[in-house]
């Protein structure tokens, strides 16, 4: 009976360490080993999403990687992960500076959200330094790379635990 119930208490641990996280990419974050690679690095977008996957996997945290240079296509992503992904790491690219609609998609959910971006808004042009999207996110970060996304979802691993012990 004693080794049912250890048996019964690991699967549930494991069970609540498996999470499903949706990033999302904006304009252009296609476009990585191609565009500016003094800002945005050489490593090529779909190696990119290879390094985030083996990294969350790590976590057994499942993750989905999308992108679209479509402010509506972004929009559907967000409020598709409704019920479906326990997080959202989003990188909105220029969007982020003037998109009230995904602001207020990413409002409509209710599941938490990170904001990453590769380069350092804050260093960059004067435009790039508001973020409009952010004050609907748990947190930005920016500035470290692609590895700003591993961050975001240690981030969003580290918040679902503290949310669901």
């Amino acid at each position: 009976m004693f080794e049912k119930d250890n048996c019964y208490n690991w699967l549930l641990k494991k069970e609540l360490s498996f999470l499903r996280i949706l990033v999302i990419n904006g304009p252009n974050i296609n476009m990585l080993g191609i565009r500016e690679k003094h800002i945005y690095g050489a490593m090529n977008y779909e190696n990119m999403c290879k390094h985030i996957k083996e990294k969350s996997s790590e976590l057994s945290v499942e993750v989905e990687i999308v992108q679209s240079n479509i402010e509506g296509e972004i929009i559907n992503f967000i409020q598709g992960a409704y019920d479906k992904y326990d997080g959202i790491v989003i990188n909105p690219g220029a969007y982020t500076h003037y998109s009230i609609a995904i602001y207020d998609a990413l409002m409509s959910i209710d599941i938490p959200k990170v904001e990453v971006h590769i380069s350092n808004i804050h260093k960059r042009e004067e435009f790039r330094h508001k973020s409009v999207t952010a004050a609907a996110c748990v947190g930005q970060i920016c500035g470290f790379g692609i590895y700003g996304y591993v961050m975001g979802i240690n981030a969003l691993f580290e918040e679902f635990h503290k949310n669901n012990k």
